[in-house]
């Protein structure tokens, strides 16, 4: 996934908070503050995965245990819905000054109707996406609604939440009561995602209908089909998250920043390293520009991201592209465009002299498509070019790696 960090920063009551942040295996493009559901954590299947696949996309996330739950210090029988809007506040100002973030706010249940109020405190958030989140906080009452009644009559009353027990106060009953959910999101004035599964049984789908109602354009919204409440089925999670990225990525990321121009003749280093995510995955790293390496299931991988050798075939495929069409330009020739198929096998070849007896190389195999008006002549001398792509001839003679160890770099 990258790195992790775990903090700590001051709650709305002084508590500290205990949090988690996750950083991209390459600088982060954008940041995000993760709200957890009512009496839930930051460690929850849902945060993990949502988080795991902003990460994947560039973006850093800080979540956090409201206070009194998780790791975190403080009374839970003290906090109420203004309390965890005040938490959520407090997170941004932290993140704010140690990574300048944050510019997207995401909450699951009542964690998003949480978000959408605070966003209002929180200056620099460009958008908001909400998970399963209820359009009036007081729906959580529905989760203790058979205690109510004592809560009302003695003060307090202990109820059971996700096999946990907490003491919940009338004061608490009167702050959800009292929270204007809808009006937040209709003065929200940021782009707003509400994500919500149809068969949700804890918070119906008729919640997302009055926060999308109640918002202002630009809105959308994206139905999790089958997904339950906390998205505990195989991929729910990691699919919202992928799904909130994608949406996320035109007001958070702002301007796609242009790559870094090269000086003649001049190379970049490519920098590899490992994600901490599954056995094999890697992050590559070329000036600006990002990919994932990794290996296939069957071996033991994530099937993320190529394989080395398939990074090696690319390499190959676009240096053949681009010698054609260099040399094309050249001659005037009448080029649209060129594809290059590659697969990568290990065989045994007739010709090859400098083989082992019995001893498999590696072969490539290169299928080139050549588009445009061009004659058989200039299209012969096409495929004849093709072999002096630079790549193609340091595969065929083979190259000389040095190696040295560098120690790591202190952080």
């Amino acid at each position: 996934m990258g790195q992790l960090h775990r903090v700590e920063f001051t709650g709305h009551d002084g508590s500290q908070l205990a949090a988690r942040v996750d950083v991209p295996a390459t600088p982060p493009r954008a940041w995000a503050l993760f709200a957890h559901c009512f009496s839930c954590s930051k460690d929850m299947l849902a945060a993990r995965e949502i988080t795991a696949a902003l990460v994947e996309q560039g973006i850093g996330v800080l979540r956090f245990d409201f206070t009194g739950l998780g790791n975190s210090e403080g009374d839970f029988s003290n906090t109420n819905f203004s309390t965890n809007v005040q938490d959520l506040v407090a997170a941004a100002a932290w993140l704010e000054a140690a990574h300048g973030g944050p510019q997207l706010l995401i909450g699951h249940s009542l964690g998003g109707a949480a978000v959408i109020v605070a966003a209002h405190e929180i200056t620099q958030v460009k958008a908001v996406a909400t998970i399963g989140a209820p359009s009036d906080a007081a729906h959580v009452i529905n989760a203790i609604r058979t205690h109510v009644e004592t809560i009302e009559d003695e003060g307090e009353a202990e109820v059971e939440l996700a096999g946990r027990a907490f003491v919940l106060k009338r004061q608490f009953l009167e702050d959800v009561r009292g929270a204007k959910v809808t009006e937040a999101a209709a003065g929200l004035k940021r782009p707003l995602l509400v994500l919500h599964a149809p068969r949700d049984e804890t918070v119906g789908i008729d919640n997302a209908t009055g926060l999308f109602v109640a918002a202002r354009h630009p809105k959308s919204f994206i139905s999790l089909d089958r997904a339950d409440h906390l998205l505990t089925g195989p991929d729910d999670a990691r699919r919202a998250g992928k799904m909130i990225a994608a949406w996320a990525e035109p007001y958070i990321f702002g301007a796609v920043r242009a790559a870094p121009v090269q000086e003649a003749g001049g190379t970049r280093d490519v920098v590899v390293r490992e994600t901490g995510r599954g056995k094999f995955e890697n992050a590559v790293m070329i000036g600006d520009f990002a990919g994932i390496a990794d290996e296939p299931v069957d071996v033991g991988g994530g099937g993320r991201g190529p394989d080395p050798y398939e990074y090696v075939a690319a390499g190959l495929g676009a240096c053949t592209s681009m010698t054609l069409r260099m040399y094309a330009d050249r001659k005037g020739w009448p080029l649209e465009r060129v594809s290059v198929a590659i697969s990568h096998s290990k065989d045994h070849i007739d010709d090859c002299l400098h083989c082992e007896e019995g001893r498999k190389i590696d072969v490539f195999d290169r299928a080139i498509t050549i588009e445009g008006d061009l004659d058989a002549v200039q299209r012969a001398r096409m495929m004849e070019i093709a072999d002096k792509c630079p790549v193609h001839q340091t595969l065929e003679a083979g190259g000389h790696v040095r190696t040295v160890e560098t120690p790591p770099k202190s952080t």
